[in-house]
């Protein structure tokens, strides 16, 4: 399935998010990209933010409409979110897309609590900051959707990521914990993605290849083989679930954790 494909057939209509301001972490590439090309094809404008300003630029000059923004952001950093974080307010944005890269992958029991620190920052701490600082125009707006694209091991974890399997399901028990305290107008849910075609994926094939011996090609053969539909996720297809967990209609759907993982799991 070509990506292209994907974008050019979006089946939601577009303008249907007109009028809203949505903020995307990690937009530089995989998912994140994905994700901010399919908004402002919605009709969003989008404010993209990661570490990589050429990336951004990029990709702000190939998305559908005007008035989108690159902001250059590093979510270590917890003085630069809170200062982003007066920005968005000031653009009124209604919408959140909290996304990050995983830590490398590693038996758990190799990890050392320092390795711990920085996966927390970039991906709990700063979504916790970015969620707060951004909830209260929400509610003045009537309208809010958050979204955390986090992974299918916060209910399989997988062999190999301890410390992402972890990272993860602190993340869905902190959005479920919110989508009991958030204002009605405001949702909060994950989307779990399985194997996807993303950079992302490369570096833990060769990770687990320097580890087991086995030749990447094997690694990825494997994985499609565990799912159904025989073969990787395209970034697009999980962006669309994304987009529809950001519309007015979906403020009945909050607090889940929605797998785009083409069946892998066996979990119901």
């Amino acid at each position: 399935m070509s990506s292209k494909i994907l974008e050019d057939e979006f089946p939601f209509a577009e303008g249907v998010l007109s009028g809203k301001t949505a903020v995307v972490c990690g937009a530089s590439e995989g998912i994140g990209r994905a994700t901010a090309m399919l908004l402002a094809r919605s009709g969003a404008r989008v404010i993209a933010c990661a570490r990589n300003q050429d990336r951004l630029e990029t990709l702000v000059s190939e998305m559908y409409g005007g008035g989108h923004k690159a902001l250059q952001i590093d979510l270590e950093d917890t003085d630069a979110v809170k200062e982003a974080i007066s920005q968005f307010k000031q653009e009124s944005a209604s919408i959140l897309i909290n996304n990050a890269g995983g830590p490398p992958g590693s038996p758990l029991m190799e990890n050392s609590i320092g390795d711990f620190d920085a996966p927390f920052r970039r991906h709990l701490y700063a979504s916790h900051l970015l969620v707060q600082g951004l909830v209260s125009g929400m509610e003045e707006i009537g309208f809010g959707r958050i979204v955390n694209i986090i992974s299918t091991s916060v209910k399989e974890p997988v062999d190999g990521i301890g410390l992402s399997n972890t990272l993860r399901g602190a993340m869905a028990s902190w959005s479920k914990s919110l989508s009991r305290e958030l204002h009605p107008c405001i949702t909060i849910n994950n989307v779990l993605p399985g194997y996807t075609d993303t950079r992302r994926l490369v570096s833990l094939s060769k990770s687990k290849s320097l580890r087991t011996g086995q030749a990447v090609e094997e690694i990825y053969q494997t994985w499609r083989e565990q799912a159904p539909i025989n073969r990787l996720v395209d970034p697009f297809e999980t962006a669309s679930a994304i987009i529809w967990l950001c519309l007015p209609v979906s403020g009945a759907v909050r607090g889940v954790s929605l797998a785009v993982d083409g069946g892998r799991m066996r979990s119901i």
